[in-house]
């Protein structure tokens, strides 16, 4: 082998081995950036209130109620999951277990607990794990938190009784989290399902996601972080997939996105929606953005689910 061809060869090895470390340093900081839990910069977890905001009385309302602390264990892990619970104004048996978004925790969920207080039902506020104040390192899109909430309604069953009726009610990833629940084995007390803006899958949501915020493409990094996630957290990007999980669902879902979502974009509710096996009804709110459905539009949001669980709910 001559002199020279020996020094290209080893420029090239030298060059893949700085290339691929350059590969595995940007999917661990991915990893970091969309797996791991912690506060995430690109999402607003603010809770301090605005009077400007259409729902500050609301939200206002809901940080001075009194609440009853619940916890549970996270289901496969030795984890402690912590949740507020508001009981109606009057005694009843319906329950609405709300799933926040991703970074987020029950603090945002004020706005829609006083919608649900005033319709009279119950409220169970969780804390996904790895977010608030539940224990937890990871953040699975879905995939593990649908286990836990599961595992919510089965602790308002055995609290209520037999007799209970639950809804499932979540935001952009609690929405995803509440459509891949639907596919599970659930109880019979578990009556029916709210989505407000999730996503297909995780898969689909962080290529887009890659593609808009850092400019991005799919291949080669999304697969490399998924790999990561599935060495260091236990699941594929693919696997928190609600898309197939509506398939197998059977029982009534309210699907809500907002017209002018450009973080969970309007067309995934459209497939999601196609998708779902059940009784379905869709509500897409014009000129609404990422999780602001019902803030842009609380009558008209707050009606139809009146109106939807009027159906199922007696």
């Amino acid at each position: 082998m001559s002199k020279r061809l020996k020094g290209w060869l080893i420029a090239l090895v030298v060059l893949v081995v700085l290339v691929g470390g350059g590969l595995v340093g940007a999917s661990l900081y991915f990893y970091n950036m969309t797996v791991a839990s912690g506060k995430k910069a690109f999402v607003a977890t603010s809770t301090k209130l605005k009077r400007t905001d259409p729902l500050y009385d609301a939200k206002k309302w809901y940080q001075t109620v009194p609440k009853q602390r619940w916890t549970e264990k996270a289901a496969g892990a030795n984890l402690k999951l912590v949740a507020d619970y508001v009981p109606a104004a009057k005694t009843t048996k319906k329950t609405v277990v709300l799933v926040h978004g991703f970074g987020s925790d029950k603090e945002a969920m004020g706005g829609y607990v006083a919608m649900f207080h005033k319709l009279g039902y119950n409220t169970l506020i969780p804390d996904t794990r790895g977010q608030g104040q539940s224990q937890g390192k990871v953040i699975s899109y879905g995939y593990y938190e649908s286990k836990d909430y599961l595992k919510w309604v089965n602790q308002v069953i055995a609290k209520q009784g037999q007799q209970s009726q639950v809804v499932l009610f979540g935001v952009s990833m609690g929405g995803a989290t509440t459509m891949m629940t639907s596919g599970l084995k659930t109880p019979s007390q578990l009556k029916a399902y709210i989505e407000d803006c999730g996503y297909t899958d995780a898969q689909a949501e962080i290529t887009y996601q890659a593609k808009q915020m850092y400019n991005i493409p799919y291949w080669p990094l999304v697969p490399m972080t998924s790999t990561v996630a599935r060495i260091k957290a236990g699941f594929h990007f693919k696997d928190a997939n609600a898309l197939a999980a509506v398939k197998r669902n059977h029982k009534p879902m309210l699907f809500i996105h907002g017209g002018a979502d450009t973080f969970v974009p309007t067309r995934m509710v459209y497939q999601v929606y196609r998708a779902d096996a059940g009784p379905k009804e869709l509500l897409v709110v014009p000129g609404a953005k990422h999780a602001a459905a019902l803030s842009h539009a609380p009558a008209l949001y707050t009606k139809t689910v009146k109106a939807y669980l009027a159906k199922y709910i007696h």
